[in-house]
């Protein structure tokens, strides 16, 4: 009997975890709040117009928030006596932005739909609207995640992916999120995009034998082996602003600037997919999307609030 029972309550879990995941809808607030979308895309069109790097912010910030108790925007929290922020983590702190965009998409939604939309929503509509506007794939995101009312610094120094981390620990870490290693490889490739200080590539530039050369020198002029510690450099030197599939063609001349984008492209078991990609734009913008989507539904339950402003629990 005390098997059966077990069994039942595992059963239970399961139901009450696809209960939780079957509430989130592309269509989710299409008669609470129809013109929520359209508010939202406005202010992170806003936000990339002036600042082209904002979009790679926005991407990251997502993925940063679903690593950490799930989609349920406790990046966005700030620190007080009752809240450890994760802005101040170690792979958020002086790196994470976007804060203030989602800020802003969240203030001109409040007045047209108080108390309606989600700031952990709004995050993800934010990152498929900023690969959107700089030439990357568009999806239907699937909306009426909660906010929650708590985060931790602790999770997200333990959960966030690290630079200097080796192929089969990333695996594993996304694993543990539920994704496949076509789909860590897949939203890797929005490093396209990105940025990176000295310091998380200063190591790989100096040290490792698997770099291009040339791409060594000139990635030293801007990154001392002492010192500027925070100066930052694109993570693709072709076309730095353009969501495309430069990234994968880079990893296989050994040019990937991190640690942690090189392991994926040097002979190990995702070098295929790596040229895959290279080879197919197409398929690495469908894989791309898809693997957002399910990035996307990451601890997305029912369980929350909807804060009134992204910062501070209601």
């Amino acid at each position: 009997m005390e098997g059966k029972a077990a069994a039942a309550f595992v059963f239970m879990l399961f139901l009450l975890n696809i209960a939780c995941q079957a509430q989130l809808s592309s269509t989710f607030y299409d008669n609470s709040c129809p013109n929520a979308l359209g508010k939202i895309r406005t202010a992170i069109r806003s936000a990339i117009a002036s600042d082209r790097r904002m979009a790679a912010s926005l991407i990251r910030l997502h993925f940063h928030d679903c690593f950490v108790q799930g989609c349920d925007a406790s990046i966005l929290l700030d620190e007080t006596s009752a809240i450890q922020s994760e802005k101040t983590a170690l792979g958020n702190n002086n790196s994470a932005r976007g804060y203030n965009v989602i800020d802003k998409a969240k203030s001109e939604v409040e007045k047209i739909c108080p108390g309606t939309v989600s700031c952990a929503d709004i995050i993800a509509v934010a990152a498929r609207d900023a690969s959107a506007y700089v030439g990357g794939p568009s999806w239907a995101v699937k909306l009426g995640r909660r906010d929650s009312t708590t985060a931790s610094r602790t999770l997200a120094n333990a959960e966030l992916p690290a630079f200097f981390e080796n192929l089969e620990s990333l695996i594993s870490r996304f694993q543990k999120k539920g994704l496949t290693a076509r789909d860590m490889v897949a939203l890797s490739g929005s490093h396209t995009l990105g940025q990176a200080q000295c310091f998380t590539f200063r190591e790989r530039i100096y040290n490792h034998s698997n770099i291009d050369a040339g791409f060594a020198s000139t990635r030293k002029r801007r990154c001392p082996l002492v010192g500027g510690d925070s100066t930052l450099a694109p993570m693709d030197l072709v076309t730095p602003n353009s969501f495309d599939n430069n990234y994968f063609k880079n990893l296989m001349q050994n040019k990937g600037l991190l640690q942690s984008d090189q392991v994926l492209f040097n002979g190990g078991s995702t070098d295929s997919i790596v040229s895959e990609y290279s080879r197919n734009p197409s398929k690495f913008s469908s894989d791309f999307a898809s693997a957002m989507i399910k990035m996307g539904d990451i601890g997305s339950g029912s369980a929350g609030e909807i804060r009134r402003i992204c910062s501070a629990v209601n």
